[in-house]
């Protein structure tokens, strides 16, 4: 039996910092992905989750440019768009891979919902920033007329913020173990998944956006995975990070990864909800999860790089 590992991979592996957000672009990136996760395959069965940031960031200024013509979509429906596109583009470029190795593997990209908790305290206090930047008089027609939640962004203007609850349930995630036990590679929570709530027995997607890794870690635990694999843009966690004092880490206890979390070595724009993903599946299942850089993940998985959290 193979292992099962749920393979987190981040905005990189889709868009590269600077480069023009092209369906081209992202299919010659995601093509480079596909040839790391295709390299996984003797050893495990692979589930891929993917960020969307960045793609749902472009979405939202597209319809705000349109909206005069057309009338901009909330965020839950353009999550699942770029769960299509996104699933698309995995799917096609592993299948070209697949390809040129002469395996054969049917592989499925699932949109996802997942269930978050309608009184989450994050509805109440909503800190992820979204699609464009706008000047204080438009940001606070917007807040006026949509009710939006604006913040000033690091001096680039102002930008709509949403609430990012907690993963609670998945809503697919007895089609996804069904799919896993038929040997296909499945593409699923996409963006964290489409979050959702439960009103008088019944789903509504909601206007917030859920981490992605700690997506990952709840869809790692509903389908028993052997690993969790978190994707990133460095090939081991650092302490101190760009200090003068800084190091490489290559194994972290879960105590010692939550020490160095109250600590605020991993901040909460960057490495801290790996860290916290990591800690939730670690903790949970007392197996493994590793952080590392894609290019890296072959030599990361026979243990000679990466951060590796354990029990």
């Amino acid at each position: 039996m193979k292992k099962l590992a749920v393979v987190a991979i981040g905005g990189n592996a889709v868009n590269r910092p600077g480069e023009e957000p092209t369906a081209e672009n992202m299919i010659k990136n995601l093509s480079e992905t596909a040839h790391y996760l295709a390299g996984m395959l003797d050893e495990y069965d692979i589930i891929i989750t993917h960020g969307n940031g960045p793609q749902v960031g472009n979405l939202l200024v597209q319809q705000d440019l349109a909206k005069h013509v057309i009338p901009p979509f909330p965020i839950d429906v353009n999550d699942a768009q770029t769960q299509g596109s996104l699933g698309y583009m995995i799917a096609l470029t592993l299948e070209n891979e697949l390809k040129k190795r002469n395996i054969e593997r049917q592989i499925a990209a699932i949109v996802t919902q997942i269930e978050v908790d309608k009184n989450d305290p994050a509805f109440q206090k909503p800190t992820k920033p979204v699609g464009p930047f706008y000047s204080k008089e438009e940001a606070e027609k917007l807040a006026q007329e949509k009710g939006w939640i604006m913040k000033e962004d690091a001096g680039r203007g102002y930008r709509r913020v949403v609430p990012s609850p907690i993963p609670l349930d998945i809503v697919e995630k007895e089609v996804i173990k069904m799919l896993v036990e038929k040997d296909v590679i499945v593409i699923a929570a996409g963006g964290g998944g489409i979050p959702v709530v439960k009103e008088n027995g019944m789903f509504k997607g909601v206007e917030a956006v859920i981490d992605k890794d700690r997506a990952s870690a709840l869809l790692a635990k509903e389908v028993e995975a052997d690993i969790l694999i978190i994707l990133t843009g460095v090939e081991k966690v650092c302490i101190n990070y760009k200090k003068p004092d800084q190091f490489e880490v290559d194994k972290l206890t879960v105590e010692e990864a939550k020490k160095y979390l109250a600590e605020g070595q991993f901040p909460s724009g960057s490495m801290g909800p790996k860290i916290e993903a990591a800690i939730d599946f670690v903790s949970s299942t007392g197996r493994e999860c590793i952080i590392t850089d894609m290019a890296v993940l072959d030599k990361a998985l026979k243990g000679e790089t990466g951060t590796k959290i354990v029990p």
